[in-house]
């Protein structure tokens, strides 16, 4: 079991930029996929970006070009760089581990991760 825990959200202006954090405790953390996922108030929750194991990513179109995933294996970290920040970003933030090991093929479904951090709030004034 791998426990997880995010940080580094908060209140930004629009045009702004966060880095939110995930640190993982427990089982080994390089062999599985790391996913970011966020939630907006009455809104489902919606996949962001994902991270394989191999560095392989993937983003959803909103974020492309704005929103850069990273892992720190050695240091059993995942990082989400956010910059040009909209209001429409606005939500919470989690992080999640995905189900299967050595996936080649960054998950996009939030059926596929297990593991879920408690989640981190951004703000995005306009």
């Amino acid at each position: 079991q791998v426990q997880l825990l995010e940080s580094g959200g908060g209140l930004v202006q629009a045009g702004g930029s966060l880095r939110l954090s995930c640190a993982a405790s427990g089982r080994a953390f390089s062999d599985y996929a790391v996913g970011w996922f966020r939630q907006a108030p009455g809104k489902e929750r919606q996949f962001v970006a994902s991270i394989t194991w191999s560095h392989i990513t993937e983003y959803t179109d909103s974020v492309k070009g704005r929103f850069t995933i990273s892992r720190d294996n050695f240091e059993n970290t995942a990082s989400l760089q956010m910059n040009s920040l909209k209001a429409e970003d606005t939500a919470v933030y989690y992080c999640a581990t995905d189900r299967r090991e050595r996936r080649d093929v960054p998950p996009t479904s939030e059926y596929l991760y297990t593991n879920w951090g408690q989640g981190t709030q951004v703000t995005v004034s306009s």
